[in-house]
């Protein structure tokens, strides 16, 4: 197939850019980069039609503060034409840190399937604890469905990056991707506790039900497929040959679904 379009969403957690798009000029992909908030302007069918897939590594709808976050409501218009452009088939692949995004907007995290909460909160109908974060940690991938998104990747290969002890609808997403790693409160720090306290690295008596291991899956949102994969912190991640694949494999497939 020729070579794809993706329109590449960032902004609101630091990362380190020539790395990051260094990736993706190995990806034999058209890249076109936007940042938050300017990106809101492409989710919609007019702006989408020039790009055969959305890549967001972005984080819209949080202000961090000294008071800790403050969550944005988006405006009706915005979640209209958002909506319209999954009903219209558009594929997209959300990364790492965008499992957080639009925390006031509850079906969000329908569309990627689950959700990092920086602050305890309700989801589903139910009270939810903050979410847990842990960088740097070596783990055991394993591919767990024959899948295009895992096509030619190894059954299992190591991964350095940070993981996330959140919320995954398990029963609503198709498992790619499992960890090896134990997604228990003992192994990650509150992510609350970074961001109103600026405890980076805490977690005494913080409780948080032991989570999924899943770390990457697949939905269809719409017409729209949906693809989420938990890595993707740091140059070590995005250097990582089979996470490259990984991700080119998923881009490539969202972006020939609708």
């Amino acid at each position: 197939m020729s070579r794809v379009n993706i329109l590449l969403v960032t902004k609101g957690h630091p990362f380190d850019r020539g790395a990051f798009f260094d990736m993706f000029d190995a990806l034999d992909v058209n890249w076109t980069h936007v940042e938050q908030p300017a990106a809101r302007l492409f989710f919609n069918v007019e702006h989408a039609k020039d790009y055969d897939a959305f890549v967001m590594y972005d984080m819209p709808g949080i202000q961090f503060g000294t008071a800790g976050p403050v969550f944005e409501q988006p405006s009706e218009s915005y979640k209209e034409q958002f909506i319209t452009l999954l009903n219209e088939g558009q594929g997209m692949v959300f990364m790492h840190h965008a499992l957080a995004g639009w925390p006031a907007w509850p079906e969000y995290a329908e569309i990627i399937g689950g959700r990092f909460l920086y602050l305890p909160g309700s989801l589903r109908g139910e009270n939810r604890q903050d979410s847990g974060y842990r960088h740097n940690i070596t783990h055991e991938i394993s591919a767990v469905a024959d899948h295009p998104v895992t096509l030619g990747l190894p059954g299992s290969f190591e991964m350095t990056d940070e993981l996330y002890l959140s919320e995954v609808f398990t029963e609503s997403v198709t498992p790619l991707l499992t960890s090896n790693y134990d997604f228990t409160a003992d192994n990650f720090y509150s992510a609350a506790r970074a961001v109103q306290e600026g405890k980076m690295y805490d977690n005494e008596n913080w409780y948080h039900k032991p989570g999924s291991n899943l770390v990457g899956w697949t939905r269809t949102y719409g017409r729209s497929p949906i693809v989420y994969l938990q890595g993707g912190d740091d140059p070590v991640a995005y250097k990582n040959p089979h996470y490259r694949q990984l991700l080119g494999n998923a881009i490539r497939w969202v972006a020939t679904q609708a």
